[in-house]
């Protein structure tokens, strides 16, 4: 892989992969759309370690002070809010935990498609626009139950299907279960901190037991600007997330997935 490649193909994950536009979909589609080789698993590895550093140094101090009242929450019986944020992030990965591997082989080789990935792009796009329009947006991620981070958990496993988006998927079920939109998108960044680090790491357990020979350069630039794209994103979704809403995005879906029926149909 060439650096320009590399350049391309991490700027697409640093801006994809926190919003509801699904990165996983853009990853598979440039190389197969511009007819490049597969990036390869050594970079998957690099640009989610660099997103996941852009979403642990943009959130450090809520993550610090989530770790902090876990940990005390272990000896107490009435934990406080932050305490009880870190449970639901924690509780709301096993859903994808579980799923990931039970399905993994069947996602990697038969959901993979552009026209999978046309029809999961338009039909969560919808989904996510009636959940803006109709969800009450009435809780901050502080005021989650049991029974809502049920719901955001599973949204999150669901997509695992290429096209559906991580992000989408839990920004859709928090709006659709009362979260504002702004407390949404925060409880979807925290819940990508495990998800980004259990997929980095099955992925790089994988890299290991193949062997490959990784090219460091483009590794690097893969890092480097997946995570100042990433962090950038975060940034500026959250800033002007209240004022734009989340129709821009449905529209870019419902486009992306018309030109892909167009193109592969």
């Amino acid at each position: 892989m060439d650096i320009f490649h590399a350049f391309i193909l991490a700027l697409v994950q640093g801006l994809t992969e926190f919003l509801p536009v699904s990165s996983s979909a853009h990853l598979i589609l440039v190389p197969l759309v511009s007819d490049w080789e597969d990036q390869g698993l050594a970079f998957d590895v690099a640009v989610h370690f660099g997103t996941l550093t852009a979403v642990v140094v943009y959130f450090r101090t809520e993550l610090a002070g989530m770790a902090s009242s876990w940990f005390r929450s272990l000896g107490s019986r009435y934990p406080d809010e932050e305490a009880k944020l870190a449970w639901a992030v924690l509780l709301g990965t096993i859903p994808l935990g579980f799923f990931g591997l039970m399905f993994h082989d069947v996602v990697e080789t038969s959901l993979r498609s552009p026209l999978v990935i046309a029809t999961t792009t338009i039909l969560f796009g919808g989904l996510l626009w009636y959940a803006d329009i109709k969800g009450p947006q009435t809780r901050c991620e502080y005021r989650l139950t049991a029974g809502r981070v049920a719901i955001i958990a599973f949204a999150q496993a669901l997509a695992l299907i290429p096209g559906t988006s991580r992000s989408g998927a839990t920004i859709t079920a928090g709006l659709l279960v009362g979260l504002d939109r702004k407390a949404a998108a925060r409880f979807s960044f925290l819940l990508s901190v495990p998800a980004i680090v259990m997929a980095a790491g099955y992925e790089t357990r994988n890299l290991l037991i193949a062997g490959d020979v990784v090219d460091w350069v483009p590794m690097l630039t893969g890092v480097v600007v997946s995570a100042l794209s990433a962090y950038a994103c975060i940034h500026y979704f959250l800033k002007l997330l209240d004022r734009i809403g989340m129709l821009p995005f449905v529209i870019y879906r419902f486009i992306l997935g018309v030109v892909l029926f167009a193109l592969f149909l």
